[in-house]
């Protein structure tokens, strides 16, 4: 039971918080819950089909073929897939995640999975479109051109200033994940 306590304590806390926050004001403790819910059920729709197009890649994608196009040598070509690969994808930022740990586990080059990460949750597709027709054009084209370069140039100054330890500990822990 402490070992569970310890496992999940932040969820029991957040709960107990809720439980005394309903009890002195009703209204805002259903508003909490009601979206709660609403949170969980966007959740359950969204994970089940990354977690089934991760297991895919995982079993179709050959590891040789990932680092070719985006491990250690992949240069230009590995920074314009992450790119493609991060705005192309749907879903909320969470659901890159998991994605990211199977780059790892396949040899992407760390800097292109930052890049990937970046891009998911900045340059998406859909966002651009929506930008280009609400916002106008000069918005979205000049926001894009920002971004670009800006998360290509997180990317390396985050590469640069982590310990190669630190980098080999996120790899072995995403090659521990199943």
């Amino acid at each position: 039971m402490n070992k569970q306590w310890k496992k999940y304590r932040a969820l029991f806390i957040m709960v107990g918080l809720l439980v005394v926050v309903s009890f002195i004001n009703i209204e805002l403790g259903k508003k909490v819950f009601d979206t709660t819910l609403y949170q969980l059920k966007e959740m359950l729709l969204v994970i089940p089909p990354i977690f089934i197009l991760l297991g895919l890649l995982d079993v179709w994608v050959p590891k040789e073929i990932m680092i070719k196009y985006m491990g250690e040598g992949s240069g230009l070509k590995g920074i314009v897939l992450a790119f493609v690969i991060g705005s192309a994808a749907a879903g909320p930022l969470y659901g890159a995640f998991p994605v990211a740990s199977v780059f790892m586990k396949k040899g992407v080059k760390f800097t292109n999975v930052l890049i990937f990460i970046g891009a998911w949750s900045t340059t998406k597709i859909p966002m651009f479109l929506f930008e280009l027709t609400s916002l106008g054009p000069r918005f979205a084209v000049t926001r894009l051109l920002i971004d670009i370069p800006g998360i290509i140039i997180i990317a390396y100054i985050l590469s640069a200033l982590m310990k190669k330890e630190d980098v080999a500990s996120i790899y072995a822990k995403a090659e521990q994940t199943d």
